[in-house]
């Protein structure tokens, strides 16, 4: 054999054995991908954004590295109020390191937060374009919670940043309907609960939520009293809620026989009922609870003109005051 022909034997068999092993050390990759051994594969839009530094990146061994100088770029955009660019650099940021929770949870707060509270008070604005900035930037911080979840599905944290997002008094508005917004927060915590990692207080905070989706009053009723079965004794909202839920399940009963049998005693239901009627604002239902409160002020013989049922509610919010 001519030693022309052994090079093209050779290069033959490279070329075999290679086309073998592609398909093998593709599988394998994936399969590293998708239990987090590996990150995943830059998309071609971030080696865009990176540039020259794409190359050295996609091997793996700096993308951590990268985000986080990234990381500090963003927070300087912060510090001039360039919130465009912070989105931008944080979107990059998580496309390097998308298992990073920090990230996600920074980024979500700079723009549903930062950004958003600073065109609520940005006075040099038009009105109608404040307004428009202050909900797309809440979108947008929920958007990239969403995929956060998304790209760490078994970790609570997040899980529970997007509840608590939704069910901001302050931003729930801007997501339309209050009522489904508070249903999205629900599944929000309760997906951080079924992580079997979440804090003591997500189940609370997704009956919290669950308890303003009207027609899931029944739903909430069976969760609180399967929190107050786990628990030693329930915390001041949540007796505040079954009293609510449990009213409403049967408006017949007597008033000061389920105080009776939610509260620990007459004094504690006063304060803590009084404390919901005059917080309005975080949209809590308030079945029965004027009646309790008539009902204790006569046992306690507080005067009306000194009622809490006459004292001026504080208004619920609404961003188009703000942008009036």
């Amino acid at each position: 054999m001519t030693q022309k022909k052994k090079y093209w034997v050779l290069g033959g068999v490279i070329l075999v054995a290679g086309a073998v092993r592609l398909p093998l050390e593709a599988s394998l990759t994936s399969e590293l991908q998708r239990e987090n051994l590996l990150p995943p594969r830059l998309e071609i839009g971030t080696g865009e954004r990176l540039g020259q530094t794409f190359s050295a990146v996609s091997l793996g061994g700096l993308r951590t590295l990268v985000a986080t100088f990234l990381n500090l770029r963003a927070y300087s955009y912060f510090e001039i109020q360039k919130w465009a660019d912070v989105a931008d650099t944080f979107n990059l940021i998580v496309d390097l390191a998308p298992r990073t929770k920090y990230y996600w949870d920074a980024g979500s707060w700079h723009l549903a937060y930062n950004a958003a509270s600073h065109y609520l008070y940005e006075s040099q604005l038009p009105p109608l374009r404040r307004k428009l900035l202050w909900k797309s930037y809440i979108l947008a911080g929920r958007d990239f919670l969403e995929r956060g979840v998304r790209n760490n599905p078994d970790h609570p944290m997040l899980h529970e940043r997007l509840g608590y997002l939704l069910a901001d008094s302050n931003k729930v508005m801007a997501f339309g309907d209050p009522g489904t917004a508070y249903e999205a927060s629900y599944e929000a915590y309760k997906a951080a609960a079924d992580t079997g990692l979440a804090r003591s207080f997500t189940k609370r905070a997704a009956l919290y939520s669950l308890v303003r989706v009207p027609g899931r009053e029944k739903d909430a009723l069976d969760l609180l009293l399967e929190i107050k079965s786990e628990q030693n004794k329930l915390q001041p909202t949540a007796m505040a809620m079954l009293y609510v839920l449990e009213y409403q399940r049967d408006p017949e009963q007597t008033v000061i026989g389920l105080v009776d049998k939610v509260f620990p005693s007459h004094k504690q239901a006063y304060e803590i009922l009084g404390r919901l009627w005059m917080n309005g604002r975080d949209r809590f239902p308030m079945h029965g609870v004027a009646r309790a409160i008539s009902h204790l002020e006569l046992e306690f013989g507080i005067q009306e003109e000194k009622s809490i049922l006459n004292r001026p509610l504080p208004p619920m919010v609404d961003p188009d005051d703000y942008f009036r």
